[in-house]
């Protein structure tokens, strides 16, 4: 566990690269495995599938997709957890659990929803919304940055064909608002 102070940079950069490091060995058991963990992803609106709300964001198709996720998971992480008025591991916990609640009601049922970029979607959600309501000028700074570097994720939550899933997308957006909502709105 980090052993530096919370809400410093510091603390954010271990936390978030402790985060990063753990999705890279799962990766890597999932490659040596003879059977695929990719099964505990989410599997829309069925029972077996509400595992996935736990373990999808841990999960990612293979090396390429977990790099794709990895370097905009580490930012928001650092950012997120860099500021304790974020309420950062409330956050990122409900973020998690709505976005995989989201994705198993709205998903495509033949697909195993797996991968980190649900809760990317909803931690730039979390970071623009939270920015607007907390109404302090580091919060405000925060937002614009994630708006103007990550603004333009958000053509990934319309719907589309391919095995990319938009609803996690969706689900991830939606989550992140409803999180900065209930934990920062007035």
């Amino acid at each position: 566990m980090p052993r530096t102070k919370p809400g410093t940079w510091t603390h954010a950069v271990e936390i978030s690269s402790l985060s990063v490091a753990l999705l890279f060995l799962i990766e890597l058991v999932d490659y040596l495995a003879p059977w695929t963990p990719d099964i505990f992803g989410i599997i829309p609106r069925t029972l077996r599938g509400l595992i996935g709300i736990i373990f999808s964001p841990l999960l990612h198709y293979n090396f390429a997709h977990l790099t794709a996720n990895a370097a905009p998971l580490f930012v928001l992480l650092v950012l997120l957890f860099w500021d304790r008025r974020y309420d950062p591991e409330r956050a990122i916990i409900s973020i998690w659990l709505a976005s995989g609640f989201g994705t198993w009601l709205i998903g495509r049922g033949y697909a195993i929803h797996i991968g980190a970029s649900g809760i990317i979607y909803g931690l730039v959600v979390y970071l623009i919304a939270a920015g607007w309501w907390m109404r302090n000028w580091r919060a405000a700074t925060v937002a614009i940055l994630v708006l103007v570097f990550y603004g333009g994720i958000f053509y990934g939550v319309l719907p589309h064909q391919g095995h990319v899933s938009w609803e996690g997308h969706l689900a991830g957006a939606v989550a992140g608002w409803w999180v900065a909502r209930r934990h920062h709105g007035n």
